[in-house]
């Protein structure tokens, strides 16, 4: 057992006083979870986090993700103490994520300290937060890549990926869905490398949690099948301490430490109140905090001498020894398993292998036609035999959305305690769209190619991990089927109406609805040369005619957005039919009725997107 220093201390009181001056100068954020959670966060990276700030992207690196995004002066304050690097690609900012002038701008327009955490945005942010129990749900899709690339690529000798994934999680998380759907699916999973730190202050916007929240979370969690700690007090590092080795200690499940922690620790009259959670503390309510944290109470975004370097001799010393220790064991790994090496290197840079897609089909023209969803599984099975990491599933729906990788090896991703290996393809998610769509947003961020599906009325349930996979610009593949409302006997519950348009209208979200089998083709083309944006690929239950490429122009159109399926001879129509998917059908006949009729001026237009 390590007791706190005098030193350790001055860090935690740092990353405290860091974030009360931020709040305060912004006049606007939430200084009380920083404040009170300082000590857990300090405790986890100081000890525990195999993390180097040299190299933020290093592979086998522990993920850390503040799934409770308005404490987000916590990881800004850690990652500029941390000396965690920028990205190459980031404007000169003497090499840091974090300076401390971005700091000072917190909340500001062109710091890279804004409100909520964003991916992309900032160095060492592992994904965007604010919507609450999104960052947890994700972390359980990070920890189910660790499971599944340990299993695929680790072999004796080499354990390329043994990283764990910690998510700091409050009472707001608990309370909503999306993270009970996670953590169930966590529990059944058995993914012994995933902790969630519970900082459960008791405190909400509206006041107590009692008003709306008294379950017993110990008792939830247990259920789900995880293991369950409690440490008394965050300010206690020894029993921090110890909660953190009960993880590293359990291999069969995994963890939630629940951390009795005090909202506004230190303000004499804020702390364990309303007002210490989403407002600036006010200029006399710091002065008497930093007082009793010992603090000059006059001074700003003051660093003492020795904080930076102590984080320097303890956390970036052991991260800088693992990431060189790993890439020493990764150069050995190369030599002796050169075809396996290339895959790791291939989907690090989200690029495709050779050849991923020499087995495609065409279909001929045929007046039956088949269900779009029908050929969609064809192509993905087509696809994912040759990209090892492909990967996805349902929420419960594979049969209905054919999503299901049937080839030889592809297997289910399941425990070994239940029968299975985290080396299968198929992901069960069970009737959890929501946590479906985070998970595919953790998988995507640890550079696995993931899809997932429904029927597409049930994007209602996913509407926020769709929105935020658009924000980070991750090539999440997303498979809708069901796209009209010719169901039939499902009747209007299942029948979507206004979801086509809301998905359009998201910004930077990539929509395709394939017409037919060879467009189907062409936007399964199209959706695995995409890097940087999420698709939804809406398909048909019903058959659609399969139409004649020598009549009409080529599916290979698709790559455009929209294309002219067939026109009129000189180019000046007198009406215009324009459509997607299973509705195209009918505007083909209907141009061809046009022609038969006489009417020489008429034109059909096919809108990809």
């Amino acid at each position: 057992m390590t007791s706190t220093t005098q030193l350790d201390q001055l860090c935690i009181n740092t990353l405290r006083t860091l974030s009360i001056d931020a709040v305060q100068q912004a006049q606007s954020g939430h200084p009380g979870t920083p404040m009170g959670a300082a000590p857990l966060a300090y405790c986890l990276w100081q000890r525990f986090l195999r993390y180097d700030p040299e190299n933020p992207i290093w592979i086998n690196r522990d993920r850390f993700v503040l799934s409770s995004g308005h404490a987000s002066m916590l990881l800004y304050s850690l990652l500029f103490l941390s000396g965690v690097k920028a990205a190459p690609s980031s404007d000169d900012r003497n090499g840091l994520a974090v300076t401390l002038d971005d700091i000072k701008h917190f909340r500001q327009a062109g710091s890279r300290c804004t409100g909520h955490p964003e991916y992309g945005w900032t160095s060492g942010v592992e994904t965007t937060t604010g919507p609450l129990g999104q960052g947890a749900a994700t972390s359980v899709g990070m920890a189910i890549a660790e499971r599944w690339m340990a299993a695929t690529y680790n072999r004796p000798g080499f354990n390329l990926f043994e990283h764990n994934v910690y998510a700091l999680c409050g009472d707001g998380d608990m309370m909503e869905g999306i993270s009970s759907e996670a953590a169930s699916l966590a529990g059944h999973l058995q993914l012994a490398n995933l902790c969630w730190v519970y900082d459960q202050n008791h405190i909400s916007i509206e006041g107590s949690t009692h008003i709306a929240f008294t379950e017993d979370v110990a008792a939830r969690f247990l259920s789900y099948g995880w293991h369950v700690t409690r440490v008394a007090d965050a300010n206690d590092l020894d029993l921090l301490t110890h909660g953190y080795d009960t993880f590293i200690d359990t291999h069969d499940r995994p963890t939630l430490i629940i951390v009795q922690s005090y909202i506004g620790y230190g303000a004499p009259n804020k702390q364990d109140s309303k007002e210490a959670h989403g407002e600036a503390l006010g200029a006399e309510e710091v002065r008497l905090t930093k007082t009793f944290y010992g603090w000059d109470p006059d001074a700003k975004f003051y660093v003492p001498d020795g904080v930076v370097e102590h984080f320097q001799k303890q956390f970036a010393r052991r991260g800088a020894n693992l990431r060189i220790a790993w890439e020493t064991q990764f150069s050995a790994y190369r030599k002796k398993y050169p075809a396996l090496a290339e895959q790791i290197d291939l989907m690090q840079r989200r690029d495709l292998p050779e050849g991923w897609d020499s087995t495609l089909p065409f279909f001929p023209a045929d007046a039956k036609g088949m269900a779009t969803r029908e050929v969609s599984g064809k192509v993905l099975n087509a696809i994912a035999e040759k990209m090892p990491w492909l990967i996805g599933g349902a929420a419960d729906l594979a049969p209905s959305t054919k999503t299901y990788l049937n080839f030889e090896h592809a297997g289910d991703f399941q425990s070994p305690d239940k029968a299975g290996n985290y080396h299968g393809r198929n992901l069960h998610y069970g009737v959890r769209e929501h946590a479906m769509g985070a998970i595919s947003n953790g998988l995507s961020l640890s550079r696995l190619r993931p899809y997932s599906a429904s029927f597409l009325v049930f994007t209602d349930y996913c509407r926020g991990a769709l929105r935020l996979s658009a924000m980070m610009k991750l090539p999440v593949i997303s498979i809708w089927t069901h796209d009209s409302i010719n169901l039939g006997e499902d009747g209007p519950t299942h029948q979507p109406v206004e979801q086509l348009a809301s998905l359009r209208a998201m910004p930077d979200m990539i929509v395709l609805r394939p017409a037919d089998a060879n467009e189907v083709v062409e936007a399964w083309r199209v959706i695995m040369q995409l890097k940087d944006c999420p698709v939804c690929l809406v398909l048909s239950r019903q058959a659609l005619v399969t139409l004649d490429r020598t009549r009409y122009a080529p599916a290979s159109g698709v790559a455009r957005g929209g294309y002219v399926l067939a026109d009129s001879l000189d180019h000046k129509p007198d009406v215009l039919l324009l459509g997607t998917g299973s509705e195209v059908a009918l505007y083909v006949s209907a141009y061809e009725q046009l022609k038969e009729e006489g009417v020489k001026r008429a034109c059909f237009c096919r809108g990809g997107l």
